[in-house]
């Protein structure tokens, strides 16, 4: 279970053109309005370029950026929590509740979703020798603008971040609700053809990636919580298929997925070994829909 907090497989994936809105002028607004602003967590960062690809050998392998067009500065967290509120809103309380864990849409906040880009960061940077806070900082600071992106950028119905937290917290009452996340799942509506030729019948799915447990609460049926609240946002599109991947070697979290109902369907080439890269398994998991949301589309 260890990777499951630890993959990068599971980091946020590109938006596919059916995911996200068309580019506007808005989200360049918003890059226009936060850029005078400072970065808190680049600080100290000079010729960001330069960082960048220092910091690239750094990163775990399969990390993909995303657009710059939203910095992880004040005032981008505050557009993207502010434009959010005109999205449509869900109804108060869990998508499930699982092993004293409760999992719900993230609050599109600045202090919950930094805490999602804590944890996430936590899960998936690689400590280093020398410089290892600023370093973390760094990538820190590049999740959180990807969060920022997808948040602005992203229909309410093909992009969701899911948090679980203690559904019934009896420690630490003290703790703002932001601060008690510990676990984050993405789910992102796709329609890759190298991944629909797996899926009779389907023209789109339910992607699942960027899962995230902190260390402490790792082996606690955390992120069976989150695969669960998955299922149940899964319900609310509509979508009979769910899709994740897994390095092919890590048994722990590979039989978390199979537990919960998901098979291998196929496998990257042998050549990736070659070059240095984990083989990845591709798995998918089929639900049924009720007749009813059938109708209705």
């Amino acid at each position: 279970m260890a990777a499951l907090g630890a993959s990068p497989l599971f980091l946020p994936q590109p938006l596919s053109p059916s995911s996200r809105s068309r580019p506007c002028a808005t989200c360049r607004g918003v890059a226009a309005a936060a850029r005078p602003g400072p970065a808190p967590y680049r600080t100290g960062v000079r010729g960001g370029g330069g960082a960048k690809k220092r910091l690239a050998s750094r990163r775990r392998p399969g990390w993909v950026g995303v657009p710059s067009c939203l910095p992880a500065t004040e005032e981008g967290v505050a557009a993207a929590a502010s434009a959010s509120e005109e999205q449509e809103e869900e109804e108060d309380g869990y998508l499930t509740r699982e092993a004293g864990w409760g999992v719900r849409r993230m609050g599109r906040v600045g202090e919950e979703m930094r805490r999602v880009a804590q944890v996430q960061a936590e899960a998936f940077h690689v400590p280093v020798a020398l410089f290892n806070d600023f370093f973390f900082d760094f990538f820190k600071a590049e999740v959180l603008s990807a969060l920022i992106y997808r948040v602005r950028n992203s229909p309410p119905d093909r992009y969701a971040c899911l948090v679980a937290e203690e559904a019934e917290p009896t420690t630490q009452l003290s703790q703002a609700p932001y601060e008690k996340i510990v676990g984050v799942v993405d789910c992102t509506v796709q329609d890759e053809d190298d991944i629909l030729k797996h899926l009779q019948g389907a023209d789109e799915y339910l992607y699942v990636s960027g899962i995230a447990v902190l260390p402490s609460f790792r082996r606690r049926k955390v992120g069976t919580a989150l695969l669960k609240a998955c299922e149940a946002l899964r319900l609310q599109w509509r979508h009979r298929f769910m899709v994740l991947r897994a390095y092919e070697d890590d048994d722990g979290a590979r039989g978390l997925y199979t537990k919960a109902g998901y098979r291998v369907v196929s496998r990257d080439p042998d050549w990736v070994t070659w070059v240095g890269r984990r083989r990845r398994v591709l798995m998918i998991k089929e639900l049924p829909v009720h007749g009813d949301m059938i109708q209705q589309q």
